[in-house]
């Protein structure tokens, strides 16, 4: 049974997933202080305001904060409850970088007292909790320890990642189930008894280090079945085949379930995981490694083709559609559309023109190139070559009457009706 108390509650980062989260909890009723190192994003939110693009979000914080149930600041101030949710990147050999999740703790340790519970929601290898819990104990040796101490703990310290989809972070932030995993049972219990006052789905305890590679393996289970998918495409290129029209097909036997193709993988997560697990093991993961150089090498391929389709039909301009990750965000992480219209508009200049709909001007990486940002009416008008990229429900809406003449090359599969190849080139339509 839920104390009557509701605890107050500090979310350390305010980003794609910090800000829904911190956002939430202050909807159940929870005062929430939301931390995070920008002075803009602090701001924009103390004013009600969203610096992100997600479904039914401005509402919610314009709501909250105008009720005084959230504030921000730069600066961590003591609370019940402490929720990490700050970035976990990787460098350029894919080691895992935890330097911001060991920085919250420190902040943390700073100020937590006993009966305080700390947990980490961030992305993380396996082992990245119980480093924590080493560190604030270092930096607290007046506190007993989860794990640490023979006697009863101070403080309590999980793991509890989120396993939610951009576009419906709200809806599956309260609706999705949860694994819960504490530095000890009891760990895991304080954590259990905080989420269940904002989360519908079911919430299931274990250990901090299978919490982490669970949701590891959510997302490397992701990114080699699109891994599959991708290479699926290749091959049907090279030997004329429509990709989709396999897919379409094969996914018919009752026990197969072929996922869409793309021009890669992009996204915090997918794209990122499952490094932390070949990091951790490699060598044990052969396949793992596999797909993801499968899933990176396919922005080889789509550009390799887009630049020979316009050496070989010369179009005057080409609309390079869509710059995000994944369809109707505005969210350009690791995104394998943006790093081909990028590598498109540094080869061929003003010919190229990007299209997208979520973003009010092109990021800072096209500052010195000649292509420009234009709208969807503008690029129907002007372009001679369609690249689809990304398949926001906008791009989906344009009839076969208005890409009449266009040269298409279709890495998402939106355009079912457009021609096939055919040697007449206003027709061409090459997929995969």
């Amino acid at each position: 049974m839920l104390s009557d108390k509701k605890p107050e509650v500090c979310v350390l980062g305010l980003g794609y997933i910090g800000l829904p989260t911190a956002a939430i909890i202050a909807r159940s009723g929870c005062r929430v202080l939301g931390v995070d190192v920008s002075e803009h994003v602090v701001q924009t939110i103390a004013e009600g305001r969203i610096h992100i693009e997600e479904v039914d979000l401005d509402g919610l914080v314009q709501g909250v904060v105008g009720r005084g149930m959230l504030r921000t600041s730069l600066s961590i101030e003591p609370a019940d409850i402490f929720v990490i949710a700050v970035p976990t990147p990787f460098d350029d050999q894919h080691a895992p970088d935890i330097s911001y999740v060991l920085q919250a703790a420190s902040n943390i340790a700073a100020v937590v007292k006993p009966g305080d519970c700390i947990i980490l929601e961030s992305t993380s290898p396996v082992g990245t909790t119980e480093q924590m819990r080493d560190l604030i104990a270092r930096l607290r040796p007046d506190l007993k320890i989860p794990g640490l101490t023979g006697d009863i703990p101070d403080i309590a310290i999980a793991y509890c990642p989120e396993r939610v989809l951009p576009g419906r972070i709200l809806e599956e932030l309260t609706n999705n189930d949860r694994s819960i995993g504490g530095i000890t049972p009891r760990c895991a219990r304080k954590a259990l008894g905080f989420y269940k006052r904002f989360v519908r789905g079911e919430c299931v305890t274990t250990d901090a280090r299978s919490a982490e590679m669970t949701k590891l393996v959510e997302n490397a289970f992701r990114d080699v079945n699109i891994a599959f998918a991708n290479e699926l495409s290749i091959v049907a290129d090279k030997m004329g085949l429509d990709v989709w029209e396999v897919i379409r097909l094969a996914n018919r036997h009752p026990r197969v379930n072929i996922l869409q193709p793309g021009p890669g993988v992009g996204g915090h997560c997918i794209a990122v995981d499952p490094w932390f697990i070949i990091h951790g093991a490699p060598d044990e993961t052969p396949l793992i490694r596999t797909a993801r150089g499968v899933n990176d090498g396919k922005i080889a391929h789509v550009l390799a083709k887009a630049g020979a389709m316009i050496e070989a039909h010369k179009p005057s301009r080409v609309a390079c559609l869509g710059l995000a990750f994944k369809a109707n965000i505005d969210d350009f992480r690791e995104s394998p559309a943006n790093k081909v219209a990028l590598a498109l508009a540094q080869r061929f200049g003003s010919r190229i023109a990007i299209v997208e709909p979520f973003a009010e001007q092109l990021p800072a990486s096209y500052a010195d190139l000649d292509s420009s940002l234009i709208d969807l009416d503008d690029a129907i008008e002007s372009c001679d070559m369609f690249i689809v990229l990304v398949d926001h429900d906008v791009f989906k809406s344009i009839p076969l009457a208005e890409r009449a003449g266009k040269i298409v090359y279709d890495t998402r599969g939106i355009w079912p009706d457009q021609p096939a190849a055919s040697p007449t080139p206003g027709h061409l339509r090459l997929v995969g």
